[in-house]
């Protein structure tokens, strides 16, 4: 998206309080029989609004957060597995327990986990590759699971390396699961702030947008087209940004 889209909610959230106050300025001349378009209703709405970015704004920190502790969980991870597959081959283990071992770190090392879900800004469109990617990353940690299988049935695999320790590679294949799901819930969580978002914004008939639209045409109706109050407030644009 352009530019604008990073800044076109705010704008719009912006733009209506100023239209509020040009409002509040009429007194009691500006008195409109559409219950939504008087003085108190249009508060209460720039209230809503502007809690509505507040808690996208929260979201997506979270949502940063979420991410940022998932890439670091899995840092390092494809040279642990190598490490592991070279510790395991110096153990009493079989040609085919070592077969093994190495073909679940061929799936490992061969799928990339790509940073699909990277930190964003908290007004652009959330990524929309969190599925696949939450997948492939689930896969990442099947293969972890069954690696850490093939080298806990064999009785010799006993390295003094604690990073090496199965117990260590448990708790850390049990951390990877807990920052993926952090992910997935995180991801939920910003979209549907984003869709709360932009009913209240967009919506049809009772949406910001709208609504501040039908303000202007009032003031136009009793002021008059070519009025100074009009003037005011015919300027002050509201845009869709919606996606």
């Amino acid at each position: 998206m352009p530019a604008y889209y990073e800044t076109g909610h705010a704008k719009n959230v912006a733009n209506f309080q100023d239209l509020i106050a040009f409002v509040t300025g009429y007194g009691a001349t500006y008195n409109p029989t559409k219950n939504t378009l008087k003085l108190p209703q249009l508060t209460t709405l720039y209230t809503s609004a502007n809690n509505a970015l507040a808690d996208v704004v929260a979201k997506n920190t979270a949502y940063n957060n979420a991410v940022n502790a998932r890439i670091a969980t899995f840092d390092g991870f494809r040279a642990l597995c190598t490490r592991l597959i070279n510790a395991f081959q110096t153990t009493d283990a079989t040609s085919e327990k070592i077969a093994d071992a190495k073909g679940f770190n061929r799936k490992i090392q061969g799928q990339r986990s790509t940073k699909t879900a990277t930190p964003v800004d908290a007004s652009t469109p959330a990524p929309t590759t969190i599925s696949s990617s939450h997948q492939s990353y689930d896969q990442l940690i099947q293969h972890f699971a069954g690696l850490i299988s093939v080298l806990q049935s064999e009785p010799t695999y006993a390295p003094n390396e604690n990073d090496l320790k199965i117990a260590t590679l448990t708790a850390k294949q049990t951390d990877m699961t807990a920052k993926n799901t952090a992910l997935a819930t995180a991801f939920t969580a910003i979209s549907n702030s984003r869709i709360a978002r932009d009913k209240v914004l967009y919506k049809d008939i009772t949406g910001l947008v709208p609504i501040a639209n039908d303000v202007k045409k009032y003031i136009k109706s009793i002021f008059g087209a070519s009025s100074a109050e009009y003037a005011e407030v015919k300027s002050i644009e509201f845009k869709n940004v919606k996606k």
